[in-house]
């Protein structure tokens, strides 16, 4: 029987940016926090060989390109299962939106397969294979509130924040994320920016400022607190200058998306951000009905914008399965 899966998306709650290490990949910064928009897989492991992908988005590439075909090479080969694995799609997140969405299809359908022969991989081959495949996988086997250094592929589970409310726009534009690394790479150069010591002291206080955030010290709001922590959180987030690094080069080729931004602002988000490389940008409200009315207003403006709200460790894994 096939089994059914969602596959969440997450957003980038400041995401730090070093400079390009000897290996080609970046040192970083991020706190990823799961969301409750998902995309929907059907996955069962048939008679045969191989792996097929289904899926009538034709933005989804149906070969080994795909990060779910080579984490189902990886998962059937990992568990010495036999037969053909076949990956069905129901896409609802944007592709190269910024939201995680190839990287969560590629961790549900390791879950799924799992689930489909009966056997399950140790955590901590789970988490190596994860990584091996893309650097922010292995934020999908944790879920909720999320702590990424590395290059994105080491995780750290946190104290899950406070339900928060966000709206998610996802203007159709999409932004490479290799090419938004390079281009960040190109604009430090030509501007004599985080190179060499300064890189690491900059990445030290980005960490000093995620940390004073999340515990509430920078404004001696304690840890926990329902509503008044997550008012206070939302606050703190734009006085602690938690910041995107991507926004630098992504909104000037991209002016539309500064543009939503500010949008968002408007329309009474605490705290906007571009996700991950973008094009995805989310603000975060104080209320449900607050992020409701901004979705509202925002789709009255032509943008595609969705109210939506954080999602917790424990809902993440009790909603996982269908």
């Amino acid at each position: 029987m096939p089994v059914a899966v969602r596959s969440f998306a997450k957003i980038n709650i400041g995401l730090e940016i070093g400079p390009r290490r000897p290996d080609g990949f970046h040192s970083l910064r991020t706190v990823y926090q799961t969301v409750v928009l998902h995309d929907r897989l059907r996955v069962e492991v048939t008679r045969g060989t191989g792996i097929e992908i289904r899926c009538s988005d034709p933005r989804v590439p149906l070969d080994e390109s795909n990060t779910c075909w080579r984490m189902a090479e990886r998962v059937m080969r990992a568990l010495k299962a036999r037969g053909r694995a076949v990956i069905k799609f129901e896409k609802s997140l944007p592709i190269q939106g910024g939201l995680g969405g190839a990287s969560s299809n590629a961790v549900a359908t390791l879950l799924a397969i799992e689930r489909a022969v009966g056997k399950r991989l140790p955590p901590e081959e789970r988490l190596l294979l994860a990584a091996e495949v893309g650097s922010d996988l292995p934020l999908f086997l944790v879920g909720g509130t999320v702590l990424g250094v590395g290059r994105g592929e080491e995780v750290y589970p946190l104290e899950d924040l406070p339900a928060l409310d966000c709206v998610i726009v996802t203007p159709e534009i999409g932004v490479s994320t290799p090419q938004a690394f390079a281009d960040l790479d190109a604009f430090r150069e030509k501007t004599g920016k985080l190179t060499g010591e300064s890189a690491s002291i900059k990445l030290n206080a980005s960490s000093r400022a995620l940390s004073a955030w999340l515990s509430g010290s920078s404004t001696g709001v304690p840890a926990k607190g329902g509503g008044d922590r997550a008012e206070a959180l939302l606050l703190d987030l734009v006085h602690a200058g938690i910041e995107n690094d991507f926004e630098r080069v992504v909104f000037p080729q991209h002016p539309e998306l500064r543009a939503v931004k500010r949008a968002l602002e408007r329309a009474g988000a605490g705290y906007a951000s571009l996700s991950g490389s973008g094009s995805t940008v989310y603000g975060l409200f104080r209320s449900r009905e607050l992020a409701r009315k901004a979705a509202k207003r925002l789709a009255e403006e032509g943008l595609p914008a969705v109210a939506t709200r954080t999602l917790t460790r424990r809902e993440y894994w009790k909603r996982v399965w269908e």
